[in-house]
């Protein structure tokens, strides 16, 4: 979740609002315009699978997973506020995977947590900065072909069907690139992640 924050560009708050970004992605169905969207709430994201998953890899990669249930969802869905329509989608997917798992024992969402994002979002930051350093050597490690469609895909925004043009792969390679990049990243991120940050860090 936070080398995604890290690599997509911030829009400052001065960009379109969520309806205009909706109203344009279920037009053109572009992952750079979703993409955009995604970004604004992914403190948001993290702080409910974190909430009801209870663990943090698995909060990462919901919070990832959720973007491809966006690009799914949204241009069949008449969204006309997007950020409640964007929670129950991430409850949902969050008690699908604890029902899918047998582990559907999970505490009530307070109201008040989807407030909380300028908590959540400090909290991301520190985490940022912490590991900001390492995103560039994991990136490193990855196999060629994974390298190349998580530059793709992630740092420039392409979507699925510029990243077959531009390297030659069918959908479904490309599809198996991006997840199992994705997932090898998260793998070596956690390897500096052994002990959380002190608590006089975080003040």
């Amino acid at each position: 979740m936070t080398f995604l924050r890290t690599i997509i560009p911030d829009s400052n708050g001065s960009g379109p609002s969520d309806q205009e970004l909706v109203n344009a992605f279920r037009r053109t169905l572009d992952l750079r315009v979703l993409a955009q969207l995604y970004q604004r709430y992914l403190d948001l994201l993290f702080g409910v699978c974190i909430k009801y998953l209870k663990d943090k890899d698995l909060a990462k990669d919901a919070s990832m997973e959720i973007f491809e249930e966006l690009a799914t969802k949204l241009p069949r869905h008449d969204v006309n506020n997007f950020k409640p329509w964007l929670y129950t989608l991430a409850r949902n997917y969050c008690l699908m995977q604890l029902r899918s798992s047998g582990r559907l024992k999970v505490s009530p969402l307070e109201p008040e947590f989807v407030q909380s994002e300028e908590e959540l979002h400090l909290q991301d930051k520190m985490e940022k900065e912490a590991r900001l350093d390492h995103l560039s050597d994991c990136i490193a490690t990855l196999s060629a072909d994974q390298k190349k469609v998580v530059t793709l895909f992630y740092l420039e925004n392409r979507c699925y069907k510029e990243i077959e043009t531009i390297t030659g792969f069918d959908w479904n390679k490309v599809r198996s690139l991006v997840q199992n990049g994705r997932r090898n990243l998260r793998i070596c991120m956690e390897r500096h992640e052994n002990r959380p940050i002190p608590e006089t860090e975080t003040k």
